[in-house]
């Protein structure tokens, strides 16, 4: 049994299948309460440098926690960066115990920094926001329905969206009141909803989903919500810079913040209108605008300083 190696462990409804490296030692464990315990035992035993999993849609959570309380270094990772890292050493057959090789292989080469699971309020308000988003999905698809659906099914479907706007309704009182009952995620709401086009919809998002927000630079902030260009060159081709990656879910609020800010809020509207004045596709402008509102979020929260006009420059350019 080999010590400060790298554990990769695939998780499923059922199972968790386990991998070493180096020794190449494998195994599985039931994914239950009985199972994780007797995994973090082992682990406990191996000492290993981290263990790596797979971002599952939640099936991963009770052993992040078991990780967490037995204070085992681990990393929950993009599944696509993993395929991508498996297909770019040959590993192209995929069951769930290569997959579990290929996560510590991953840890391995690549040593991604561990991060905790968040705690556990903050994973209620992240299941919460989720929750709200698939409610406002189903309502979407229902009034979509509704436009031609034929008159035998048309009551059905309107007593179905009456129901999911009840919900959706519940759904807000339930995150307001899960704000309030903590002071430092009060105190954040009230910052971030003070900017001109932050609701409190983007407002739960950046809560639950960036909890990294103030803690970062405003390059390391841009890359993990996915708003920093990233280059594509080679040779003396010199590629257009693209954005992609980092957290849709977050992403996705920016943008429509950014869309009603660019509207309402003097800075961000001059900014916007000043690329567009500079030549500036529509779409390469919003995205600059979400960037830079992202920058100056993340510099209010860091400083706990609402927003006010006079005090716009406060370290947006900061890189501490």
């Amino acid at each position: 049994m080999e010590a400060n190696g790298y554990i990769g462990i695939d998780v499923a409804q059922e199972w968790l299948d386990i991998a070493a490296r180096p020794n190449g030692d494998a195994w599985r464990a039931r994914n239950d309460e009985a199972g994780i315990t007797e995994l973090t035992s082992q682990l406990v035993e191996r000492a290993p440098r981290l263990v790596v999993l797979e971002a599952t849609g939640g099936l991963e959570t009770a052993l992040a926690a078991a990780l967490t309380a037995a204070a085992l270094p681990f990393v929950i990772v993009n599944p696509r960066q993993v395929r991508d890292f498996a297909r770019a050493t040959g590993q192209l057959a995929k069951t769930d115990a290569i997959d579990a090789r290929v996560l510590a292989q991953f840890g391995e080469a690549v040593g991604p920094e561990p991060r905790p699971l968040p705690e556990a309020a903050t994973r209620e308000l992240a299941a919460l926001m989720a929750r709200r988003r698939q409610v406002v999905a189903m309502l979407t698809a229902e009034k979509n329905r509704l436009r031609s659906a034929a008159r035998p099914v048309r009551r059905d479907i309107q007593q179905h969206i009456h129901w999911l706007e009840r919900r959706l309704a519940g759904l807000d009182g339930d995150l307001g009141k899960t704000i309030r009952q903590h002071a430092q995620w009060q105190d954040r709401d009230r910052v971030l909803r003070s900017t001109p086009g932050i609701g409190p919809v983007s407002s739960g998002t950046l809560l639950a989903n960036l909890p990294e927000l103030g803690r970062l630079n405003r390059k390391e902030i841009a890359a993990l919500v996915g708003v920093a260009p990233l280059n594509r060159d080679s040779g003396t081709l010199r590629g257009r810079r693209t954005c992609w990656g980092g957290r849709s879910h977050v992403r996705s609020a920016l943008y429509m913040a950014t869309l009603a800010g660019v509207r309402c809020n003097p800075v961000l509207r001059a900014f916007y209108e000043r690329l567009l004045a500079a030549g500036k596709p529509k779409k390469v402008a919003l995205t600059a605008s979400m960037r830079k509102l992202l920058t100056i979020l993340n510099a209010m929260v860091r400083h706990q300083s609402p927003w006010r006009i006079m005090h716009l420059t406060l370290d947006t350019q900061d890189s501490c």
